[in-house]
């Protein structure tokens, strides 16, 4: 058999891997790609967090792109949502370089090749999307918020929906695993990730505390009651809208299988289309809706998952009582020091172990009637009280333990702070202080 074509066949295979490779590395025409460079004026309204902002030409109503920062030369890019002249309206409900800030003169730019990049004035890179010779050929922002890099045939391929912060908007979505996922602000000026996140697991959405102490993040709410399927797994919760019955909650689908339902979390009185959930510093999940009057547009919590007219009380916040406190209704109603209940206050804390990890150099103190956050919505370990002591004690980390004696479940505690107090006194803690 012959190796060689004729030279037809050679000019159409020739032709046809080269239109192949023109397809794979298709260039962003000219008047789709832009650079904005982060200098001129600040805006004149007041934002969300307090910070100073840059307004770019990227718009849809009522979302725009722009540049804000909450401390001197540390700007992020970031997507606002909200009218121009309605102070209450702006908010910050997406961000690209959250805890890797660019200084006056940074560059926000789509290139040629496809990439989407955020970088300094020196050029250094500070985000990008990656999609260098991947097909891209514009960028659009759409109505819902989504921002995304289409091909030539109008495909995604990358979209802001797939790399949430804090914030889910209307028709954004959750799936398990990677990026998807929601991440806290650690402060109002601190723009940097947080301790809390709001996942996807395989029955339901779970929120997690993950402290500097902590080995791993610690669960302290699932949504058992919000999605209802027999079997399989979630592969995707979908945050919805219906602006005619005004109800907002999820559409979610299960994987490998055909089913599918919804759940509806709120049905505030007003058009919800304009609703958002945020996930929030103190690692609360609330839902906020924009409602429209005559004077002017306001934001308003419609829903919030801890809440004394809900199932969840805000005692089930692990950082609720600060550094260390007990809670009941609602309310910092103690502070369990070794030598009694005192009157709780933010300098309420336990003693510091100061290094101290030797048996023989720490003891115990009971307290009775409370509850560990985390020993809600984990199971803990099935074993004796005196086994449960052993496993704190042999670990230097650990600064307390708790104990169900009704059902003999342990907990190893790596931080104390909010403990719910309650009426069944075989809920025990045992707080580790020094012994000097």
């Amino acid at each position: 058999m012959s190796i060689f074509l004729n030279p037809k066949t050679s000019f159409l295979t020739l032709l046809f891997f080269s239109f192949s490779t023109l397809i794979a590395h298709a260039i962003v025409p000219q008047n789709e790609t832009f650079k904005f460079v982060n200098s001129g004026d600040l805006g004149d309204f007041i934002v969300e967090y307090g910070g100073d902002y840059r307004m770019i030409s990227i718009f849809n109503a009522p979302f725009q792109v722009g540049f804000y920062n909450t401390t001197p030369n540390a700007f992020t890019l970031a997507l606002r949502i909200g009218l121009q002249r309605s102070e209450q309206l702006f908010r910050w409900v997406w961000e690209a370089n959250r805890g890797n800030p660019v200084g006056e003169n940074g560059t926000f730019s789509l290139g040629a090749d496809g990439n989407l990049v955020l970088a300094n004035a020196d050029g250094r890179i500070v985000w990008q999307t990656n999609t260098s010779n991947k097909g891209v050929v514009a960028f659009r922002l759409l109505s819902n918020g989504n921002m995304v890099l289409i091909d030539a045939k109008g495909k995604f391929v990358w979209q802001s929906f797939d790399h949430p912060t804090d914030t889910l908007l209307v028709d954004q979505y959750l799936k398990p695993n990677g990026p998807s996922k929601l991440v806290s602000r650690l402060s109002e000026k601190e723009n940097v990730d947080g301790p809390y996140s709001l996942v996807l697991e395989p029955k339901g959405l779970a929120l997690y505390y993950k402290s500097t102490n902590s080995p791993r993040p610690i669960k302290y709410w699932f949504s058992s009651s919000w999605f209802s399927f027999e079997k399989g797994s979630l592969e995707n919760v979908t945050l919805k809208s219906d602006p005619e019955s005004f109800e907002y909650g999820f559409d979610f689908f299960v994987a490998n299988s055909t089913t599918s339902g919804s759940s509806i979390i709120g049905r505030p009185v007003n058009n919800s289309t304009l609703t958002y959930l945020r996930l929030g510093i103190d690692g609360n999940i609330k839902f906020h809706t924009y409602f429209l009057d005559v004077r002017s547009g306001v934001w308003k919590v419609t829903y919030t998952l801890f809440d004394e007219d809900e199932d969840e009380g805000e005692c089930q916040l692990p950082e609720r009582c600060g550094k260390f406190g007990l809670c009941e209704d609602n309310q910092c109603v103690g502070c369990p020091l070794e030598n009694g209940i005192f009157g709780w206050s933010n300098k309420c804390n336990a003693k510091p172990l100061g290094g101290v990890c030797k048996a023989s150099e720490f003891h115990y103190y009971k307290i009775e009637g409370v509850e560990h956050y985390m020993s809600k919505y984990t199971t803990g370990d099935s074993v004796s009280e005196d086994a449960c002591g052993n496993k704190c004690t042999k670990d230097c980390k650990c600064v307390g333990y708790f104990y169900h004696k009704d059902n003999s479940r342990c907990w190893k505690a790596y931080d104390l702070q909010t403990l719910t107090k309650v009426e069944n006194t075989t809920h025990v803690g045992f707080i580790k202080v020094p012994n000097k």
